[in-house]
């Protein structure tokens, strides 16, 4: 019997997990929305302006100081890195900043977050999600940069922030969902499909290929590792690593628990929704945050069209990775820069448009 109610007790203790949440759970609360107040904006506003000098890519903790706000992003990255995985930050008044200041600011916040990596080929350390009229049925465009659904997915670096600088005319909603959870509900389901996703998957590059390696690379979606669940997921470059002759075909089994996977993630029972404002951030730690973004139809004037920016961040006291990461994030050493695009003849840019 004894036995018993410790198995009991640590099932629980698993299931009250931080990382482990549920859309409804979080819906109900909103500790995960953390509001500047009037003073720590206008602090926020006054790095920008001490720090004009400075070029955007160089900005860091010390040419962007927050006396009195910096501690408290500092513990809420930590929250992020070690509890539920995201945080989204209400207040920044983007309406009445110009682009530049608004980029500043957004990149600024970021670097008590992490140390900015680049998002693609071209070096960007500052990204722009906007639809640029791209095909999204084009294997080789980023779905970012179209108006179209994008599936649940994680990104290549520890954490990935957005800034909203203007909202689409409708629809483009955030969506989010624990990894961690969905990993131990099909566990419980169908434990078949858990090694499945534990085991090796052709991802493809899409054109972006590091030194010295090949167009595709092999990683699994889930990883046991230093006790706990990690995830890396983007079901797009694994469909698209099929175009490649030498990648064999996707096994049944692998696509039925890939299936598996965005069923879950998109159901009522563990997504969570939100809907972002001009000068809303979100910061999520992609080794257990799934996101996603509804389609959306924009405005018809191009001054008013829907606008992010991005940041990928590598956290200097991220968790501990396996080894296989290594194939895309460069180094998996925690305090290490890791994560990001690298490709050669890279320059780091941050530009202010896309």
């Amino acid at each position: 019997m004894a036995a018993r109610t410790q198995s009991e007790a640590a099932n629980t203790a698993v299931q009250r997990s931080p990382a482990e949440w549920r859309g409804p759970e979080m819906a109900a609360r909103d500790d995960w929305i953390v509001r500047f107040t009037d003073a720590e904006a206008a602090e926020i506003e006054a790095a920008v302006e001490a720090g004009r000098h400075v070029d955007l890519v160089a900005l860091d903790r010390q040419r962007f100081p927050l006396p009195s706000l910096g501690a408290r992003l500092a513990e809420i990255a930590a929250d992020v890195v070690e509890g539920r995985g995201f945080v989204l930050l209400r207040g920044l008044p983007v309406e009445r900043w110009d682009r530049e200041t608004s980029a500043r600011a957004f990149y600024g916040i970021g670097c008590y977050f992490g140390v900015p990596v680049p998002q693609n080929r071209m070096g960007h350390l500052l990204g722009h999600v906007k639809d640029l009229g791209l095909d999204p049925a084009d294997p080789d465009n980023r779905i970012y940069q179209t108006s179209a659904r994008h599936l649940f997915h994680t990104d290549s670096a520890d954490m990935v922030g957005l800034l909203c600088l203007q909202k689409a005319r409708r629809g483009g909603l955030s969506a989010i969902a624990s990894s961690t959870a969905i990993f131990r509900e099909i566990e419980a389901r169908r434990p078949d499909l858990a090694e499945v996703l534990c085991g090796p998957f052709h991802v493809d590059r899409k054109g972006e290929i590091p030194e010295g390696k090949g167009p595709t690379y092999e990683l699994a979606i889930y990883h046991r590792h230093g006790g706990r669940i990690t995830c890396i997921y983007a079901r797009d470059f694994i469909e698209a690593a099929q175009r490649h002759a030498h990648v064999p075909p996707l096994t049944p089994e692998q696509v039925e628990a890939m299936d598996l996977l965005d069923d879950l993630a998109n159901s009522d029972e563990f997504q969570l929704r939100m809907a972002f404002e001009p000068g809303d951030i979100q910061f999520l730690h992609n080794h257990q945050i799934l996101h996603a973004r509804t389609a959306y139809e924009d405005w018809p004037e191009p001054e008013r069209r829907r606008h992010l920016l991005r940041l990928w961040l590598s956290t200097p006291n991220g968790r501990p990775l396996p080894e296989a990461f290594a194939e895309r994030y460069g180094t998996v050493a925690p305090g290490r820069l890791r994560g990001g695009i690298r490709v050669p003849g890279q320059r780091l840019i941050a530009p202010l448009d896309a």
